[in-house]
C-alpha cells in the first residue's frame, strides 16, 4: 500500500462523523439520505463525508436508477490494521518489561 492512500485512509478515519458512517456501512449497503439520518446535518455535507470516504477506498458507490446506494470496503481497514500492527508489538514489548521490572522491585521491597 502507498503511503499517499494510507495517509488518505487516516485522513477519512479522523472525523467522527465518517467513523460513523463507516459503522452503519459495516451494517449493509445505505442510500445517502439514510446514511443522513442520525446527523444534524445537510444531505450535500454527507456526500462530501462520502467524497472523502470514496477517496480513501473505504467505500463504494454504486447507482441502481435514481438511488445511489454506498457500500463498504474493508481491505483498507486490513492494511491500516497491519500497518498498525508493529507498534501493537512495539507496545506489547515495552509493557511486559514494564511489568517485569516492576515484579523485580516489588520482590526487591519484600526482601
Amino acid at each position: 500500500m502507498a503511503t499517499d492512500q494510507l495517509s488518505l485512509i487516516f485522513g477519512a478515519l479522523a472525523d467522527p462523523t465518517r467513523r460513523a458512517i463507516l459503522a452503519r456501512l459495516s451494517e449493509g449497503e445505505a442510500t445517502v439520505t439514510e446514511l443522513a439520518e442520525p446527523f444534524d446535518i445537510s444531505l450535500p455535507a454527507i456526500s462530501r463525508h462520502l467524497k472523502v470516504l470514496e477517496t480513501a477506498g473505504l467505500i463504494s458507490r454504486s447507482r441502481n436508477a435514481q438511488w445511489r446506494t454506498s457500500r463498504l470496503e474493508a481491505a483498507p481497514l486490513r492494511d491500516v490494521v497491519a500497518y498498525m500492527e508493529k507498534y501493537r508489538r512495539f507496545w506489547d514489548e515495552r509493557l511486559v518489561r514494564l511489568e517485569q521490572h516492576l515484579e523485580r522491585m516489588q520482590q526487591e521491597d519484600q526482601s
